[in-house]
């Protein structure tokens, strides 16, 4: 692996990349330290920290698109999910929509026209939340009297967001053009390993051997540790894990010769939604509690009554793993993953189509029909491959939960035992390598991730 290390810089193509790319992330990063006008960021850092309830879990899940940035309110506090909210919404469509399907077949023209579309959606998401995040910072007092009838803080703050994150979404293009790849993603995980250091710090500062006073002790410190590298194995497998199906190309004769007849094989991947069930499940039981509680207060007060209903809805939504009402909601949790991922699965994965291509291509299955046959076939597999990907989802979104529940960790630590944002490294940074590794073997480098029984050091061909 050293030697692999070190050809990757040998190479002045991947090296540039790499450069380019690191460079590209450290502007990135710099955003964070430029705030916004007119906003006590002090004020704002403690209110974000003492957050309980839907907005603490809402604050949470943000940190993993930001970088924790929600906390200080700079240029860069809407972060990338702007730009990935658009995105999903545009991949939804080319489900259903006409128009978006015919642009999808048209090929990379077709591709670049969506793009488009979603970048104006981009800029449209950004307004509209810059406007609510700047709303609601005069609320909890973050922001400096003198500023809260001025202009300046509407104008700064709206064109501040909205620049900042179209910058961000700029950063990923060009990192796809002239760097490794991947860009969005890669900035996307720099935030999420920018809070690596504080959690590490968080248990540090806490740390005795005895565990006296609320502190940790070393069994919790080598429990934390243990757990962190089995859960980054696992996803690692699951990430990696594929069904493959066997194909076989048909036989052509051409005069005297025979072509095709090779055989290969279709990879479906087991976890074939990604960290976007996850996404969607986390959404949908978080911003209940926060609709539920804002429409609360246009009540009056008092246990009985819609305003009572209400209120015990949102302590419901808001309990944690420790009594019934916990479990419960972990269970409801749980069903929304398993839901999502088959309706992602279906709306990323068609069957029918794949079949189509299949016969277009003269390959089948063995023992299949091509045709309707083959893909009621793929169905099934996908559905069966689908529910182990779920299952391994459900556990791993589950994990840090029960681990703050049940030794008392703060979640900025337990949230890197699973989740969103372990999926999101894991993926990427896997992504990553065998991008290098890509580049490395293409140029007759023995790669990170060697064959077994691989033999002796492969020289560079002249």
């Amino acid at each position: 692996m050293l030697q692999a290390f070190i050809n990757m810089w040998k190479i002045k193509e991947l090296r540039n990349k790499l450069l380019f790319t690191i460079s590209m992330l450290a502007i990135y990063r710099i955003g964070f330290f430029i705030p916004l006008p007119g906003v006590n960021q002090e004020v704002l850092k403690k209110s974000m920290e003492d957050a309980g309830g839907g907005l603490g879990n809402l604050v949470s899940y943000m940190q993993i698109f930001t970088g924790g940035s929600l906390s200080q309110s700079t240029i860069f506090g809407l972060g990338i999910m702007p730009y990935i909210s658009a995105a999903i919404i545009f991949q939804l469509l080319g489900s259903v929509s006409e128009r978006l399907k015919a642009l999808k077949k048209e090929g990379p023209v077709g591709q670049q026209k969506i793009q488009e579309y979603t970048r104006y959606a981009t800029v449209g998401l950004c307004l509209v939340q810059s406007v609510f995040w700047l709303r609601y910072m005069p609320s909890i007092g973050a922001v400096y009297p003198e500023y809260l009838s001025s202009p300046v803080y509407w104008v700064c703050g709206v064109l501040g967001l909205t620049a900042g994150s179209v910058f961000l979404m700029w950063l990923g293009e060009q990192i796809d053009k002239y760097g490794i790849g991947n860009g969005v993603s890669l900035i996307i995980t720099a935030g999420i390993i920018a809070g690596m250091p504080g959690a590490i710090g968080m248990i540090a500062g806490n740390f005795s051997l005895t565990g006296d006073g609320g502190s940790y002790d070393i069994m919790t410190v080598i429990f934390l540790v243990i757990s962190f590298i089995v859960v980054v194995a696992g996803a690692v497998i699951i990430t990696q894990g594929q069904r493959r199906i066997p194909i076989q190309q048909a036989k052509h004769t051409r005069g005297r010769r025979v072509y095709g007849g090779q055989k290969s094989y279709l990879p479906l991947r087991v976890n074939h939604g990604g960290v976007m069930p996850i996404i969607f499940a986390s959404s949908l039981m978080i911003f209940p509690s926060i609709l539920l509680a804002w429409l609360a207060g246009y009540f009056p007060a008092g246990e009985t009554g819609f305003r009572g209903v209400m209120a015990g809805i949102v302590g419901f939504l808001n309990t944690e793993l420790g009594n019934m009402e916990g479990f419960i909601y972990a269970f409801f949790y749980l069903v929304l993953i398993y839901f999502f991922s088959y309706f992602w699965t279906t709306v990323q994965f068609n069957p029918e189509e794949t079949a189509t291509n299949l016969r277009d291509h003269g390959s089948f299955i063995p023992g299949l029909r091509p045709g309707p046959r083959t893909a009621e076939y793929l169905e099934t597999v996908m559905e069966r491959i689908t529910y182990v990907g779920a299952g391994f989802l459900c556990a791993i979104a589950i994990v840090p939960t029960i681990v703050s529940s049940l030794f008392n960790i703060p979640f900025m630590v337990t949230q890197f035992l699973g989740g969103t944002g372990l999926l999101i490294c894991v993926s990427v940074m896997l992504d990553f390598v065998q991008r290098i590794e890509a580049q490395l073997m293409m140029r007759n480098y023995q790669g990170f991730l060697q064959n077994e029984g691989g033999g002796g050091k492969i020289r560079r061909s002249r």
